[in-house]
């Protein structure tokens, strides 16, 4: 038995004793423990402990950070204060309180046993039915009972049956953007980055529904009600903080809220120095998950550790202003200074699996929207999206991105829904991964299908308007144009210049035959060979064959090299089937990222009849 202030670490039960308590402690986080108690005085380095209790097993150095972390929280120590356990940094822990050697106290343990059985089920006949465990380790009793339901994605092609919004309301959390209270106001990308990957860290708790990024990011400086947020959201809790930095210091702040009644969960300050960013998000995450009653886990039952690290602290910065700017916008602006803060990020650590992915993402975009060469632009994002899925296997956006190339350049279906599967296992909570799933199933035909998991991007994701844009389309295309409409509106509400949205309510108005109504409609379109198809499409609709024309030999002559998809549109539209063949074909030979849609876009129906639009199926490896 080795006692250490109030504690006695019981080497022969494997247990540790805070006076005549037993504490709870997990087997892996009690090993440290012993090793460094046994090594008292000495400092350890992070290899020899890996080392020693993990022989012949390559372990991630976060991992032992991890347990270092629960023994700090178990023993109430303080890594700034250190009265059990100090940390040398960049060589390892030294054990500091005074250890000393005694006989173990005539304890029955087979009573304490029992009475903690006895403990144990009392508490489990006061305990609602829940697939979700209590944390019974965290003194914040009573704060919730979550009722759990399930956000983890299956494994399965278009899984049925998922949760709604309003069913996961209590088990539910979104982090708002962190306050930038720096002297120079000058760090909004840098506590943008932190509440960013505090999010990252929570989506991927199976059970928690965390809202995406773009929803919470609605309420940067509105001093709104929570209750109000709550709604809007359709969450129970928040959390939300602040970040003061002066050079290489940091001092954040960050406290856990339930929004129904403003009652706060749990709240902190940490002052740190730029080094210890990680640290700080992981016990952030932690704390905050444990004040929900639950536990990060893993596939292998342990804490998730969050992903975004770097071993160099610029790339890290370099990294959080590339993110910042390709969230910002979607402009040829922004995705440069997106490129550009990337490539920074990995020429200073070309390791880092994060940049990679995000370079990947953003070259995804711009194939998409013809801001580069297709075959160019994707086929660099295949790249950096396998680099970084080859340096980091658990980061779930590097095979979101790959699966976003597998679509819209690939055509390999199976592989991309393998890929969306990957990232889902390992971000159950992430609504960029539904989107993506939806749009492929929406590929194959189908549509209900598809609806489903918009709806669960926007439920993950309310404020977001490509959601909202999303799921309109497909309500369109479903010929459900009064649910389209409504969600088309909710876009504008968010975006009242969001690029489509008028173009799609256009379609509405011309398939419901009100093609002077689309065209007015069309003419909001802030895209602007958008507008020259609407144009086209709605011109053909009232009998205006010269003026639809003219807005096809303009859309030709502005769009011919990037959007030979959209003029086979037209051309299928009015009805002249060998030219919009022709232009599908070139939309082919190029891997136009609209092709995938000929099974559902309902300007091509015309086409059905025709034995090349089936020749077309087959050589997409579309069902027929």
């Amino acid at each position: 038995m080795k006692s250490f202030r109030s504690f006695r670490l019981d080497t022969a039960n494997l247990c540790l004793w805070r006076g005549h308590e037993r504490e709870s402690i997990p087997p892996k986080a009690y090993d440290v423990l012993r090793y460094l108690v046994e090594n008292s005085g000495r400092l350890v380095t992070q290899n020899e402990i890996l080392e020693k209790l993990w022989p012949e097993t390559y372990v991630n150095p976060e991992v032992l950070r991890k347990y270092i972390l629960e023994i700090r929280k178990t023993l109430g120590d303080r890594p700034d204060r250190p009265e059990f356990i100090e940390t040398v940094p960049k060589r390892g822990y030294r054990f500091i309180a005074p250890v000393t050697e005694e006989s173990p106290p005539p304890v029955d343990l087979a009573a304490q046993k029992q009475k903690e059985s006895a403990l144990e089920t009392t508490a489990s006949e006061h305990r609602p039915s829940s697939p979700i465990h209590s944390l019974q380790k965290f003194a914040l009793t009573p704060i919730l009972v979550l009722i759990a339901l399930a956000v983890t994605a299956n494994h399965f092609w278009f899984a049925r049956d998922r949760p709604t919004g309003s069913s996961l309301h209590g088990n539910s959390i979104a982090v708002l953007p962190f306050a930038d209270l720096s002297p120079a106001k000058d760090q909004e990308y840098f506590s943008d980055g932190l509440s960013e990957q505090l999010i990252t860290d929570l989506a991927k708790i199976s059970g928690l529904k965390v809202v995406g990024r773009s929803s919470a990011f609605q309420f940067r400086g509105k001093n709104e009600d929570l209750r109000a947020v709550g709604q809007k959201l359709g969450v129970g809790h928040v959390l939300e903080g602040s970040v003061r930095r002066e050079g290489n210091h940091l001092r954040i702040t960050a406290e856990l809220i339930k929004t129904d009644d403003g009652f706060q969960l749990w709240s902190q300050t940490y002052d740190r120095e730029i080094s210890d960013i990680f640290a700080v998000q992981d016990e952030i995450a932690l704390s905050a998950t444990e004040a929900l009653q639950l536990k990060l886990l893993g596939s292998n039952g342990e804490r998730v550790a969050p992903a975004l690290r770097s071993a160099n602290p610029d790339a890290y910065q370099a990294y959080l202003q590339a993110r910042y700017f390709s969230v910002r916008g979607q402009g040829k602006e922004d995705l440069n200074k997106t490129l550009v803060y990337s490539d920074q990020a990995i020429r200073l650590d070309a390791k880092y699996a994060p940049a990679w992915a995000l370079r990947a993402s953003v070259q995804n975009r711009m194939a998409e929207v013809g801001l580069t060469d297709a075959a160019q632009g994707f086929q660099k994002a295949r790249r950096d999206a396998e680099r970084a899925i080859a340096l980091d296997p658990t980061l779930a956006s590097g095979y979101l991105a790959l699966a976003r190339t597998q679509i819209d350049s690939d055509w390999d279906w199976d592989a991309a829904n393998a890929s969306i599967a990957k990232a889902l296992d390992l971000e159950p909570g992430n609504a960029e991964a539904f989107r993506i799933r939806s749009n492929l199933t929406r590929e194959f035909g189908y549509l209900e299908q598809a609806i489903k998991l918009e709806e669960q991007a926007v439920t993950l994701d309310p404020l977001r308007t490509d959601s909202h844009l999303g799921l309109g389309y497909l309500l369109y295309v479903a010929g459900r144009y009064l649910e389209a409409q409504a969600a088309l509106q909710k876009a504008l509400d968010l975006n009242p210049r969001a690029a489509f949205v008028h173009l799609t309510l256009g379609k509405i108005l011309i398939a419901e035959g009100k093609p002077q109504e689309a065209l007015a409609e069309v003419e909001k379109e802030p895209l602007e060979w958008g507008k020259l198809v609407g144009r086209a499409v709605a011109y053909h609709a009232l009998g205006r064959e010269q003026d639809s024309n003219v807005a096809v030999a303009r859309l030709i002559a502005k769009n011919g090299t990037d959007a030979a998809y959209q003029i086979a549109q037209v051309y299928a539209f009015r009805g002249e089937s060998d030219k919009s063949f022709a232009w599908l074909d070139r939309a082919y030979q190029q891997r136009d990222a609209g092709v995938p849609d000929i099974k559902t876009d309902s300007l091509l129906k015309d086409l059905h009849r025709d034995p090349r639009y089936t020749a077309l199926l087959r050589k997409m490896h579309l069902p027929i």
